[in-house]
């Protein structure tokens, strides 16, 4: 099976369509799938749901889709730094479901696992338990969380080779391997390709089983907030 793809157009030719659901990457803006993201939102796929731990900012990442009204749904852990994203939920244009930030992680590595639910403790008595099934366990109350499975996952990786073995770098690891997993068609795309059998096989962070295209690609690198101190005088 071929896996290799000249860019991130060609990378999801054929995958997508109105109303699917999406897993993207990263964690604020590292480890995000950048290219992947403009090349979904020139396809024009429309009421897409996205399951990301944040909706990026208003003119990189997700916040391309935002602009666009590409989106129906967020399922996310934090969305703080997008003002868009703000205006079309206070305005009923977005449908947003929270989800405690290892709540989500969980249901992404649940839905990789074949895993259709689990119980947590994270969200009882709380808004988030809402309409959920509860369930005491050794005298503490649990609430029930689905697994997600996506119809695609688009992630980003410091390498990958030929097979779709895939390595994250730091942070870049967050949310990334999960969501890998749980993609019924997953996209990754790297900084580098390496050749078959260079990665180490105790480093691969995603096999390649779970990858079915990939791509080599320039990378920004933006930074989410700079924050500096003031020069202190001598």
């Amino acid at each position: 099976m071929k896996k290799i793809f000249p860019d991130a157009k060609a990378a999801l030719d054929g995958l997508v369509f109105d109303g699917m659901m999406v897993m993207s990457g990263g964690f604020g803006l590292c480890g995000i799938a950048e290219n992947l993201i403009i090349a979904l939102r020139d396809t024009g796929v429309t009421d897409l749901t996205v399951v990301s731990n944040n909706a990026g900012i208003d003119d990189f990442g997700l916040g391309y889709l935002l602009q666009t009204r590409q989106i129906k749904k967020m399922i996310s852990s934090y969305v703080g730094e997008n003002k868009e994203f703000e205006r079309q939920y206070l305005a009923g244009e977005l449908e947003l479901e929270f989800n405690p930030q290892g709540t989500l992680a969980e249901r992404c590595r649940a839905g990789g696992a074949g895993i259709p639910g689990f119980y947590t403790k994270t969200g009882v008595g709380t808004i988030i338990a809402d309409g959920k099934e509860q369930k005491d366990f050794g005298g503490e109350t649990y609430i029930l969380e689905t697994g997600l499975v996506s119809d695609l996952s688009i992630v980003k990786a410091w390498k990958g080779d030929e097979q779709g073995n895939l390595v994250f770098r730091k942070t870049a690891r967050n949310f990334n391997p999960m969501m890998a997993a749980a993609g019924k068609v997953t996209v990754a795309e790297v900084e580098e390709i390496v050749p078959l059998g260079s990665l180490n096989p105790d480093c691969i962070h995603t096999p390649g089983i779970y990858v079915q295209r990939i791509i080599q690609a320039e990378h920004e690198k933006r930074i989410e907030q700079r924050t500096v101190r003031e020069r202190e005088s001598a």
